[in-house]
């Protein structure tokens, strides 16, 4: 199933997150409404019946980065 991905970058070494925006990750389903393979045939009330018509919850990821943000090695902080 379709699915959106967000990631919030935690940098350590100044305590700074920043979010990335959010991606939107595609299946390769023809039983996902939101796939570019669901058939453009398959119609309600059919396709209410055997496909899914709603994308999984979200995937978040917050990964420890052990080094400045941007911003901060910008401002020169090393």
């Amino acid at each position: 199933m379709c699915f959106w991905r967000q990631v919030r970058n935690v940098y350590l070494r100044c305590g700074h997150a920043i979010n990335i925006p959010d991606e939107l990750i595609v299946c390769d389903s023809s039983r996902c409404k939101f796939s570019p393979n669901h058939p453009a045939s398959c119609l309600p009330p059919t396709c209410k019946q055997s496909c899914c018509q709603y994308r999984q919850y979200p995937q978040q990821y917050s990964p420890n980065i052990n080094r400045f943000c941007p911003t901060c090695e910008q401002a020169g902080h090393r």
